[in-house]
This record gives structure tokens, C-alpha cells and sequence, in this order.
């Protein structure tokens, strides 16, 4: 925006030989680091009227911003190196965004104010529901001929007239409400007239007139690809920009008053409504629906007395201090002239001698009405020497975080630091101000080299200084980068959290610091000379940067393109979408060698951890946490002996609650099945709690009962999910949009920037998936997160985690299961009116009564265990057995019957 000299040196006598030190800054926003929407375009960015004075020393290279209207050719802007363009500014303070157009677009206002406008600015910055009516055609009333603003004018739906509110009769006091109109009275009246000769008179058809059809196709263009205009982006990078006080644009918007636009001194910043009203502000009402009567303000029933100080002489007052303290300095502490006109107060309101206010009712404790404990003196106790030193110490390293600074200066609370700043800040300022009185203002010094015409270049460092902080020492060994995985580079940077690496080549870091963006393609300099030594040297081989096509090498030409040499990143394949990726994304396990995405399995490991992770059935092989057989509890039983299929995403499995395995794609993909905890995808539960309907139904892929089916969300087919898994049917996740009014009724989650109802799908290759989105398992969005991972967190996490033991989730489950009926008994009935009783124990009280031939039966009289299909004795007498229920609920699991106890296996 400009250059300064330096600070302090504008009443110097040689300021204008003074090099140039400083320099004021516009500032820009990236829109992903202001909004959490993601930002796929890396030369957008959001305009704001913000600027910083920094030091020249800290510009590192010159970039072109423009406007998105002034550039002709988007797509060769953007492959030039270091040029950006907005199309929006945002408010650091309100945290809002604004739409910029050209001031020459704006025609609805009065002739002077656009004049202004047009003449100052070249931008406008205003709400987007706004922009419509700033771009219309001058609205004038049709009654007085004057300009109609929007917030005070009217439009007829017939005429298409406008009019102001007052204008009409009788005038309007509100706009027409959203969705209805407002016609003004000649068009009212023949309306009306019209409607009477609608029985006497037929109108003819009206015709409908063709218009040309539009068309979304670009503009005819000759054959071959353009010629690049060096000239139009010349002009586009020096296009002359209007500025008034520094700024090209400036808020014209909603809450702008028109007529203070013409005033230079109006405030040029976007602004917010007014907190004036009955929205914001209370509105008193009489008391008992009595009239309101209107007190003049300023009388003594409108005045509360709140000091007596008025009514004191000079002299009176200075020889009441007298008598309380002899100290001058303490006569002047702020604190204690604050009590002693409180106590001077009081005593004179009710009738007391001055003289009654000593040094004794000041240091007396009193309770005040807004705080809870008593106030025991009217000031803070002195500070020693030590709490002083830790204070200033703490302002040095916080600055004005008073909070950071009692943490620092322990013995004091944040109410005594708060109000010892005020006095320091005020002790700093009283003696800077009697050092300017006494000595005069001292200008900053300036070392002599600066002041000589050959050190003016010498202290103006422009670039990476070499003490730059985000250039980093190499260590010993080879690093590699985080971004493109290269091992060479001369200088290395930085990188950011979240990737495999720690450092980036000079590559990756110059784009990421001028484009946040790892995915960067170099750009190359369409202006360098073509006279430069070495730039033979960095043309490609039969592509010259300049030259007519006449003086291309023949050799080169001749010479076939050879293809581009393989890339050094490491790939490994996914087994569950079969796509390649990077290491850390993609892991490998150190034993069997199964290869997943991370996200698609819960896992998430560091760098160093990357070559020793195994796989959770190689882990429970030596640790042996779990059941040693690795057969899924959701599947049908295998027949024959299990053939393991290594490469295939059934290979990922997770322990259930009852120590045994499950796949990780059914336990996704059935909906009665949770997880204990969503982001490792561990303990499975909710097995038991599936429907006897999916265990008992047949598969229709491989005609077998006992394990649990879903069906197509697109037919009525059901199947097992790794069967429709092995026959490559389609599993991925659809996003149903909400309404507003359901979203309390229905969890919602968004993904990939889109918000609603997320479900899992499992469909039949046959069926046509073009028309619908869906999210594949290992897709991933902007933050890394999976769509798998976004669904579990969503819908699979197990309820009240904390609050209930595991164990007891699982008992309560089977208590909703098992309900066992006698054959005796007949159909439960309900409880009749009157009172019942067991006909054997005469008992009142059960959970259920049962209606028998004997008569009612309570639930402990009617209840038969089941019986023991085998029983042996043991030797100290009691019955152990093994009892195997026929529910295919709990085909995976047993009870053991040990004397009266029920034990699950």
C-alpha cells in the first residue's frame, strides 16, 4: 500500500534522505482458514480492509491480487507463478463475508452518490440479497420524482412502478408481507374493471412468444488451441485501480446511510445492524394496565443521589482529609478518595457529622449488595518488592493476559492484578510524561550507517533473511519429504501436522508457503528473458519456452518423446477398493502382509510405526487375547477345512464382546451391530440382539442358513455380506437430505460438504449406480476422514459407554432374548380390573400373571426350566452340564449350567 521511513524519524531533519525501513501491508484470507467449508481453488482468496505496518526485511517476493472481473483468461492466470485473484471480503470482526462488485455497476442510487462512488473507489463491498438492487436501474418514485430507496419504497406487481410508503394514500406503515404483493390504486381500480367486463367481453388467446434458447456451451472458437496474449496479461497485472486514502473498495451495503457516503470522513468498514429497539432493549409497561405517565428527566424523582461532594467547600473537604490522614500520597490514592466520598456521602443523607468518618469506619468491613462476601478494606494491601518484580516479569513474557500473569504471581488474586495493572499503567505513564515535561520527547536513534547514502541499500534486505525459522537443518540421514517423497533437495522446510514427514523439499515448501497447497505443480515463468545464460538448460527437450517454430532443434525433433521416469513414492495396493496409496495412508502388515487403507480399518499409527504394525489376527496370534479361531460369528459355519484368502478386505476382523471375531465390513454393514469405540472399531456388540429373521433366512448366493442376511437396497435379494462381498456387489454409503423441520427426529452427519442422513447400502452389481452418489468405503474427505469412519462415528457408536460396565450391556441383551414359556401354560393374558392371586402361593405380587386350567399362577409358580439335554455328576454332587439353546439368535455362543448358576460362553 506504501513504504515508510522509519518509525520515529518524522520530525528529523534529514527525513528525506532516510531509507525506506517500513511498509504497509493489505491483508488477504485464504477461505478455508476463515470458514470450515474446503477451499479447492489455491489462488482464491478473500479481500478485507485490514492492513499491518511490518519491516521491509520481512517481504519475501512480490504477487499480482486482482479482481476476478478484470482477468479475461482465468485458467493462464492461474498457471502463472504468484498471481491470486478475489471475488469476496470478509470481515475479521463481524466473521462475515461480503460480495465485491465494480463501482461502475452500481446504478440505483442517487446521481451524486454514484458520481462519488465511482470517482473514489473501485470496488464495492456490500451483502450479497443487496447486489441485485444496487445493479437495477435507477428506481424513482412516480409520485415526487425522487430516488426510492429499497427499505423505504414499494413496488406495484402490475405497473412495476415504484412509489415511496409515504407517498401512497393513504401511506403505507409496513411492506407487504413475504409472499403477498401490493398493487397501487389506478391498477387496483383497473383491476377491478376488468374482473366486471370478464362476462361481457372474451379475450383472445395470447400467443406465446419463442425465444432463442440459451445455451450452456462456450463460444465458438477457431481451430487449435489460442494463442497466449503476453500484451492482455500485461495489462491485466497493471491495470490502473482507483484508491481513496489507501483502499480500493469500501462498504456500501445494507446498514450504510447513502448521504453519509458523500462525507471523505465516513467510515469506509462493513458494519452491523444497530442494537437499538424492543429486540434487544427492555420496554416497560405501567403497572395494573394504568396509563403511563411521562416524568421530566433531570427532576429530583429521576435523580438517585449518589455523592454529596456538591454541597462541600475546598476548605471543608481538604481539613475533613486532615483529620483522617496525615499521608499525602494516600489523600491522593484514587481507592481511598473513592470510600471517604461514599462514607461523606452517607453521613450527610442522614444527618451526621462529617466528623463521624475516621480512619477506623474506612478499614471496616461492609457488605455491599452485589457481592457475596463482606469487602474488608477499601484497598489492596501493599505490594512487596518480590510481587512487583514477578509482575513486571509476567507483563514482559504475557503482555495484557492478566489471567497468564496471576498465574505467574500466585499469592495475589485476579481481582487485585487487575486493579494494580490499572495503577502501574498509570505509575509507567505519569513518569513518561514528567520525563517528556522535563527533557523533552527523545527521538528514537538511528545508527549513523543509515544516515550515509552508502548504507542506504545495506539495512534494506529484501527475501529469506538467513536466520529463517522455517528453514531447517537436514539431519544426519537422508530425510525424505512429507509431501512428494523425494530424498533431494537442497534446502529443506518445515511441513505441516498430518503428514508422514516432518520436513518438505524446496519444492513443496515454496508452494505450500505462497499456495497451502502440497498438490502444487511447478509453474514456470512465462516473462524470464529468453537471453539468459543458463536457460537452455532448463528448456525441455522439443519444447522450447520462446522461439518461432523455424529454429527448433532438428535432433530434438527427431529424438522420441521419452516417457516420464517412475515415480519415487512408494505404493501399496488396497484390498478393499484396489487402488494404490502412499504409505501411511495405505498400511502393510509386518506378517501376513494384508494391505488397508488406515481409515478403513480404525487404525492410526506415526511414521516410526508404519513398518512394524500387524494386523489384529497376527497380534492375537502371540498374545492370544482372543479366540485362536478366527472364523466370523456373523458368517454361516464353514464347511470342509477354511481356506484363507490372503489379499482380500475379509481379512480385516475386530473382537466382539464375547472374545471372538467378526469382519469388519459385517459389522458395518448390519445394522443392529455397535462399537465400543468408533475410531479403533473395537469390541463388537450387539450380536445377540440381531432378529431370528436374518439368521434363519437363506443366502441367496450360496443357498446356506445360520449366518446374518441383509438385503439389497434396491431388491428384495438377501444375502450374507461376505458373499455379496466375494461376488463384487456394490457396498458404499448414500447421503438423504434432511428436512428442516426432521432433523431433530434423525442423527445427521455430513460428509465431503454434504449434510444429511447418511446410509449404509449394500446393492447388486446388476442394478445401475450412475445416477446416485455414493461414497466408497476408503473415500476419504478433506480433513482424511473416511466415509466408513464418518458413518461409524455417526450410527455404530454403543450408547452411555461410560455409565454401563460391558458386561451388564450384554446381560440386559439376553434378557430382552431369552424368554422361555411352559408348554402347560396357556396364552398370557392381561390383568383384569380385579386384584389377582396365585392359586399355589397365594402371593398378590409378580411381574406377570398367567391364566392356567388351576387357575392364575403367579411368574415364579408357573416358571419350568428348560431341561438339560446331558448331565453328569461331579464329584462334590452337583450337576454340571451343558444346555444348547435352539434360537439361531445365539447360534455363536452357549450356556453352561453349573448348579443354579447360568454361565455364558
Amino acid at each position: 500500500m506504501e513504504f515508510l521511513k522509519p518509525e520515529g524519524t518524522s520530525s528529523s531533519t534529514d527525513f528525506d534522505s532516510l531509507p525506506y525501513s517500513r511498509v504497509r501491508l493489505a491483508w488477504y484470507y485464504r477461505p478455508r482458514d476463515v470458514s470450515d467449508r474446503p477451499g479447492g481453488d489455491s489462488r482464491l482468496l478473500l479481500a478485507a480492509i485490514y492492513s499491518e505496518i511490518c519491516d521491509v526485511n520481512q517481504v519475501r517476493a512480490k504477487c499480482f491480487v486482482v479482481h476476478r472481473d478484470k482477468i479475461s483468461d482465468l485458467a493462464g492466470w492461474k498457471k502463472r507463478p504468484d498471481r491470486f485473484y478475489f471475488m469476496r471480503l470478509f470481515d475479521p470482526y463481524l466473521k462475515k463475508e461480503f460480495e465485491i462488485i465494480q463501482a461502475s455497476d452500481v446504478k440505483n442510487v442517487p446521481e451524486d452518490v454514484r458520481n462519488t462512488l465511482v470517482e473514489r473507489y473501485e470496488y464495492i463491498a456490500a451483502e450479497k440479497e443487496v447486489v441485485p438492487d444496487l445493479t437495477d436501474a435507477l428506481r424513482l418514485c412516480d409520485t415526487c420524482t425522487v430516488w426510492c430507496a429499497s427499505l423505504e419504497s414499494v413496488q406495484c406487481d402490475r405497473c412495476k412502478k415504484y412509489f415511496h410508503m409515504h407517498c401512497v394514500q393513504p401511506p403505507l406503515q409496513a411492506k407487504p408481507s413475504r409472499g403477498y404483493g401490493w398493487t397501487c390504486a389506478p391498477c387496483s381500480r383497473r383491476h377491478e374493471e376488468e374482473v366486471d367486463s370478464r362476462a361481457a367481453v372474451r379475450h383472445a388467446t395470447p400467443v406465446p412468444i419463442k425465444l432463442p434458447l440459451k445455451s450452456n456451451a462456450p463460444a465458438p472458437r477457431g481451430r487449435g488451441r489460442p494463442r497466449k496474449d503476453r500484451t492482455q496479461a500485461e495489462k491485466e497485472e497493471n491495470f490502473p485501480v482507483k484508491h481513496f486514502r489507501l483502499w480500493p473498495f469500501r462498504y456500501f451495503g445494507q446498514y450504510t446511510l447513502v448521504e453519509d457516503t458523500l462525507d471523505p470522513e465516513d467510515l469506509i468498514f462493513p458494519r452491523a445492524a444497530t442494537r437499538v429497539g424492543p429486540k434487544y432493549q427492555l420496554t416497560a409497561f405501567p403497572d395494573n394496565g394504568g396509563p403511563h405517565l411521562d416524568e421530566e428527566r433531570g427532576t429530583d424523582k429521576t435523580v438517585e443521589v449518589l455523592g454529596a461532594v456538591n454541597d462541600f467547600t475546598p476548605s471543608e473537604m481538604e481539613a475533613c482529609l486532615r483529620s483522617i490522614t496525615n499521608d499525602g500520597k494516600t489523600r491522593s490514592s484514587v481507592d481511598f478518595l473513592t470510600e471517604v466520598i461514599r462514607q461523606f456521602s452517607d453521613a450527610t443523607l442522614n444527618g451526621k457529622s462529617l466528623s463521624s468518618v475516621t480512619s477506623k469506619t474506612l478499614n471496616m468491613p461492609r457488605i455491599e449488595k452485589w457481592k457475596v462476601q463482606p469487602t474488608r478494606r477499601y484497598t489492596d494491601k501493599d505490594w512487596s518488592r518480590e510481587e512487583i518484580v514477578a509482575f513486571e516479569d509476567a507483563i514482559a513474557v504475557h503482555g495484557a493476559e492478566l489471567r497468564a500473569v496471576r498465574d505467574e504471581v500466585v499469592v495475589r488474586s485476579i481481582y487485585e492484578v487487575v486493579r494494580f495493572y490499572g495503577h502501574w499503567k498509570n505509575t509507567k505513564l505519569g513518569e513518561e510524561n514528567e520525563r517528556i515535561r522535563t527533557y523533552g520527547s527523545i527521538p528514537t536513534p538511528i545508527p549513523s550507517t543509515q544516515l550515509s547514502l552508502g548504507g542506504l541499500h545495506r539495512f534494506q534486505t529484501i527475501g529469506l533473511s538467513d536466520d529463517e525459522s522455517s528453514i531447517i537443518v537436514p539431519p544426519s540421514k537422508v530425510p525424505s519429504c512429507g509431501a512428494c517423497r523425494t530424498r533431494d533437495s537442497k534446502i529443506w522446510w518445515k511441513a505441516p501436522k498430518g503428514l508422514q514427514s516432518n520436513v518438505l523439499c524446496d519444492g513443496c515448501g515454496v508452494n505450500y508457503r505462497k499456495y497451502a497447497d502440497l498438490n502444487m505443480r511447478p509453474t514456470r515463468d512465462e516473462g524470464r528473458p529468453s537471453g539468459s545464460s543458463n536457460s537452455s538448460a532448463e528448456k525441455r527437450e522439443g519444447t522450447p519456452v520462446v522461439g518461432p517454430a523455424s529454429k527448433r532443434s532438428k535432433t530434438a525433433s527427431s529424438i522420441p518423446s521419452t516417457p516420464p521416469p517412475p515415480s519415487n513414492v512408494p505404493q501399496l495396493r488396497c484390498c478393499a477398493c484396489s487402488k494404490n496409496g502412499p504409505i501411511g495412508k495405505v498400511i502393510k502388515c509386518k506378517k501376513c502382509g494384508f494391505s488397508v487403507h488406515a481409515a478403513s480399518v480404525g487404525i492410526a499409527l506415526s511414521a516410526d510405526k508404519l513398518d512394524d504394525w500387524r494386523c489384529d489376527l497376527c497380534e492375537n496370534e502371540e498374545e492370544q487375547e482372543a479366540s485362536i479361531y478366527h472364523d466370523c460369528l456373523l458368517c454361516p459355519r464353514p464347511r470342509g477345512p477354511v481356506q484363507s484368502r490372503p489379499g482380500s478386505y475379509l481379512q480385516a476382523c475386530k473382537v466382539t464382546e464375547s472374545h471372538g471375531w467378526a469382519h469388519v465390513l459385517c459389522s458395518v454393514f448390519i445394522p443392529e451391530i455397535n462399537f465400543t469405540n468408533t475410531s479403533t472399531m473395537r469390541s463388537v456388540e450387539g450380536i445377540t440382539g440381531i432378529p431370528n429373521r436374518r439368521w434363519i433366512a437363506q443366502c441367496g448366493i450360496c443357498q446356506q442358513r445360520g449366518g446374518a442376511v441383509v438385503k439389497c437396497s434396491d431388491c428384495s435379494k438377501e444375502y450374507h455380506v461376505s458373499c455379496a462381498w466375494n461376488q463384487g456387489h456394490t457396498f458404499g454409503f448414500e447421503i438423504q437430505p434432511v428436512k428442516g423441520t426432521r432433523r431433530e427426529t434423525h442423527v445427521t452427519t455430513m460428509f465431503r460438504g454434504e449434510p444429511g442422513c447418511m446410509n449404509a447400502i449394500i446393492s447388486c452389481k446388476e442394478h445401475d449406480h450412475s445416477r446416485r452418489q455414493i461414497y466408497e468405503i476408503c473415500e476419504t474427505d478433506d480433513g482424511g476422514e473416511s466415509a466408513l469412519q464418518v458413518y461409524c462415528r455417526a450410527y455404530k457408536q454403543v450408547p452411555q459407554v461410560s455409565q454401563t460396565h460391558a458386561l451388564l450391556r450384554k446381560a440386559r441383551r439376553l434378557d430382552q432374548l431369552i424368554t422361555v414359556r411352559p408348554e402347560s401354560s396357556g396364552p398370557v393374558a392381561d390383568f383384569p380390573s380385579e386384584d389377582l392371586q396365585c392359586a399355589k402361593c397365594s402371593t398378590h405380587f409378580t411381574p406377570k400373571f398367567y391364566q392356567t386350567e388351576s387357575g392364575w399362577l403367579c411368574h415364579a409358580c408357573n416358571f419350568k426350566p428348560p431341561p438339560v439335554a446331558t448331565a453328569n455328576h461331579n464329584m462334590s454332587g452337583s450337576i454340571v452340564g451343558t444346555l444348547k439353546l435352539r434360537s439361531p439368535t445365539l447360534q455363536p455362543e452357549s450356556l453352561s449350567v453349573s448348579g443354579s448358576e447360568v454361565l455364558v460362553n
